[in-house]
């Protein structure tokens, strides 16, 4: 039975680890607590992140990530973005060259604006490195509910040894050469869904919501392209396919924070009230940051960015945007 490990515990990370569990893998998921570790592992379940998902005898944790990592053929990085880099630094000096890093985490990194390849390369120059992206909510790959997602890597030989680990009845994988655009989707619907929220949140309707997310996508496909992505890339599965799901689904901790926000919570209280990473708020800071420094006009991050740090009115945010000057729908979009 061949090795993979996950290091990461959350939602994500253990609906992967089942998946590979399911496909015949010695799988070994990695926590930093101990007690974490011992609770599921006596419990076979992870009551904390993903309750009812049984653990079959093929699944196991560690508070070890030596442990976890050691002959594994594939590692899976499902950690938060901003954590990302401090994992690849732990890897350093302990991988081999025919070990595969899968990332999970979707977002940018906070100050550099750097894509999480790019962290990754930064840490772990010669790693295999391979991006996993895609609508898939943890809570239905558990239930293996039929879902496809996409991988991305430089490599097309790592991109299929991935692809081949993770494909069954219930999850298809298809893969892409577009790295960064894959990365970048993935990254940047976060924040078109924590507005889809808002607007929820306001007790806007159907109407409001498909033309955030259709100009949301004009955005993040502008951007793409300024940063190097292929425009076709935003029109699948890690990018119209991950902002539908995000946007539109209560499984998405993005929009369940934009609702709290739209109906005048504090983000303080908004994040209480989660009690896990919301990916958007940190992608939109990035986001603006970058979008600025380039030049590219991205309106719906910009009316985010003043709701969250410039104490700007949800109500109000959506009142600039439907008054802006007149467009060509199609302009400036690279179509």
């Amino acid at each position: 039975m061949k090795k993979v490990c996950v290091l990461g515990t959350g939602s994500w990370g253990t609906a992967l680890a089942l998946s590979l569990a399911k496909n015949k893998f010695e799988v070994f998921m990695w926590t930093r607590r101990k007690e974490q570790a011992d609770y599921i592992n006596k419990n076979r379940e992870n009551t904390e992140y993903l309750p009812g998902a049984k653990f079959p005898e093929n699944l196991n944790v560690t508070d070890n990530i030596d442990e976890a990592i050691k002959d594994s053929e594939i590692i899976v990085i499902a950690v938060p973005s901003q954590s990302v880099r401090e994992i690849c630094s732990k890897l350093k000096g302990k991988l081999n060259s025919n070990q595969i890093l899968v990332n999970v985490a979707k977002g940018l990194e906070k100050g550099s604006g750097k894509r999480l390849s790019e962290v990754c390369k930064e840490e772990l120059p010669n790693s295999k490195y391979v991006m996993l992206s895609g609508p898939s909510h943890a809570e239905e790959v558990a239930k293996e509910l039929p879902t496809t997602i996409v991988v991305s890597a430089e490599s097309i030989e790592s991109a299929q040894t991935v692809q081949d680990a993770f494909m069954s009845p219930s999850l298809r994988v298809y893969t892409n050469p577009d790295l960064i655009g894959v990365e970048l989707g993935g990254a940047l619907k976060n924040i078109v869904a924590f507005g889809a929220g808002i607007c929820d949140g306001l007790g806007y309707g159907d109407n409001t919501k498909a033309a955030l997310m259709t100009r949301g996508i004009t955005e993040i496909s502008r951007l793409g392209i300024a940063m190097g992505a292929k425009v076709i890339t935003f029109t699948g599965l890690s990018g119209i396919g991950d902002l539908i799901v995000t946007c539109t689904s209560m499984h998405s901790r993005n929009r369940r924070a934009g609702i709290l926000i739209g109906k005048g919570y504090s983000l303080e209280e908004t994040l209480k009230e989660i009690k896990m990473v919301v990916e958007g708020i940190t992608a939109t800071e990035v986001a603006h940051d970058v979008a600025k420094k380039l030049g590219i006009d991205m309106p719906i991050t910009n009316a985010i960015y003043g709701v969250l740090h410039e104490g700007l009115e949800p109500s109000e945010a959506i009142n600039r945007l439907m008054t802006r000057n007149k467009k060509n729908e199609v302009e400036h979009i690279g179509l």
